[in-house]
């Protein structure tokens, strides 16, 4: 038996729905989330910042909570259902959430905002009109290198009149 035919055989086999769609794939047990999302499924736009959970630019909203997806094992996520920025968007036409990134100023570099932008996702499916506070600590587990943190607060402000209101955005 050669070293592939060893490997393949300790893959475990999944099925999770991605934004949207159900997918069937044998991983590696020690492949994370974020290597799943990124290889597998070719969708690089969750970030990998720190690889450790500290920085939340790997965010992703599993079962309508926002997780770490670098330190989520892709087992762990199989049966489950998990939304990614890549889902945001229609075509051309970005989320509002997205928008209000721009229009607040709150992408910088851009890096830890895929992260931050699903972070806000998910405190906005959950709460129609945040508070300061209630943003603060929904974004407490990313980490912006760029110190946009007001602006980023400006934006899910901003989003959360956009997405209560469907005739604004």
């Amino acid at each position: 038996m050669n070293i592939d035919d060893k490997a393949s055989k300790s893959k475990k086999q999944i099925t999770l729905t991605v934004n949207g769609a159900m997918f069937t794939r044998d991983v590696f047990p020690h492949m994370t989330l974020a290597e799943f999302l990124r290889e597998e499924l070719k969708l690089t736009g969750t970030k990998v910042g720190c690889n450790r959970g500290e920085c939340g630019s790997c965010t992703v909203i599993l079962d309508g909570h926002s997780v770490y997806a670098c330190t989520m094992l892709a087992v762990e996520a199989g049966g489950k259902s998990v939304q990614t920025i890549e889902s945001l968007s229609v075509g051309d036409k970005l989320h509002p959430i997205q928008q209000a990134f721009i229009d607040q100023d709150a992408l910088q570099c851009g890096y830890c905002s895929p992260g931050m932008i699903m972070s806000v996702k998910n405190l906005l499916d959950r709460t129609v009109k945040p508070t300061e506070d209630d943003v603060r600590c929904a974004i407490d587990g990313n980490f912006c290198r760029c110190g946009s943190y007001q602006n980023i607060i400006k934006a899910a402000i901003d989003a959360s009149d956009k997405t209560a209101d469907p005739d604004r955005s």
